[in-house]
């Protein structure tokens, strides 16, 4: 039988987890739980004799899987594996299955959650009230009638797409672009017209060579100085030094991110910090109840799928 160690909590109610867990224990697997960490030699000792490795978003280094003696199946609960050893992955035959979809209605709904937070200077107006000011100088604007730019339509995307159109929107993608869905309100355009149109910009797309400091200097300034961007994609793909110097000198009016280049928690010394006509978040946009049951759920069925001899969301 086997041995599955689940690397971080799964954020979902014992009793959840207890139930999911249950037929495997009953056909004889064991699972270790521990907390989460960083720390590879840690990982390395953990991960001894373990057929079957879950996680989340936390590193596992080519170093760590490479160590791994016994390691065959990584189920990783979370849609992006850029933070998995894929290399050592692939010559040691370890399969990867992601979590795919679990987080489309939350990510989706963020998107719009920091478009109205963002247009709407919520976060502003709320601190007058509390100061017993008024709205004076901070009246904002209305999604409906604007222009979305959606980056990234996948199946998060669409449902942005869907959400944006909902509230009026007009939305644009880049032309030649993978979209889950034939939606016919989108319009295409090239990534210049689509950074000049937009008034709003938003990321879904994955993190890769080819999106890896793609939103930078060039890009901002193709944008309009009232357009706003959202990253809820990786915080690689956007240039961040390029993207505080376009706040700061009012290229663009404003950036939501829920992403970064290192993953929270994030220090005060960074400049993002201080940047003007900021929203940030601590990488929440996967993060609601109802989306960590289902990634809970999608994990366990990928494990029961991978015992039956196929791998299911497969990455490897």
């Amino acid at each position: 039988m086997s041995l599955i160690a689940i690397l971080e909590d799964l954020n979902v109610e014992k009793d959840k987890l207890e139930e999911l867990k249950k037929p495997f224990i009953e056909k004889g697997h064991q699972f270790k739980e521990f907390n989460k960490t960083t720390d590879e030699d840690t990982l390395i000792q953990q991960l001894q004799g373990v057929d079957v490795a879950i996680l989340a978003n936390m590193p596992l280094s080519d170093r760590i899987i490479q160590q791994a003696n016994d390691l065959k199946y990584i189920d990783v609960a979370f849609t992006g594996v850029d933070h998995i050893g894929l290399q050592a992955c692939k010559q040691k035959g370890i399969h990867v299955s992601n979590a795919s979809g679990y987080s489309n209605e939350a990510v989706a709904e963020l998107a719009i959650g920091m478009a109205i937070t963002l247009l709407r200077n919520i976060r502003e107006v709320e601190q007058r009230c509390r100061n017993h000011g008024t709205k004076d100088g901070l009246v904002g604007t209305e999604i409906k009638g604007k222009t979305v730019g959606i980056i990234g339509m996948g199946k998060i995307g669409s449902r942005s797409a869907e959400l944006f159109h909902a509230f009026g929107a007009n939305i644009l993608s880049p032309e030649g672009h993978h979209h889950a869905q034939n939606l016919s309100y989108i319009q295409y355009a090239s990534e210049e017209e689509l950074y000049q149109k937009s008034d709003i910009v938003v990321l879904h797309c994955p993190l890769n060579d080819s999106t890896r400091g793609m939103v930078n200097q060039t890009k901002l300034s193709m944008m309009k100085s009232s357009a706003i961007l959202i990253n809820l994609a990786r915080g690689p793909v956007v240039n961040t030094d390029d993207l505080i110097e376009a706040l700061n000198i009012g290229v663009i009016a404003g950036a939501g991110l829920d992403v970064f280049d290192t993953e929270p928690p994030l220090s005060n010394d960074l400049p993002i910090m201080h940047a003007k006509n900021t929203l940030l978040t601590p990488h929440i946009a996967y993060a609601s109840k109802e989306a960590m049951i289902t990634r809970a759920e999608i994990v366990f069925n990928n494990l029961k799928d991978w015992f039956d001899g196929k791998v299911s969301n497969q990455i490897l």
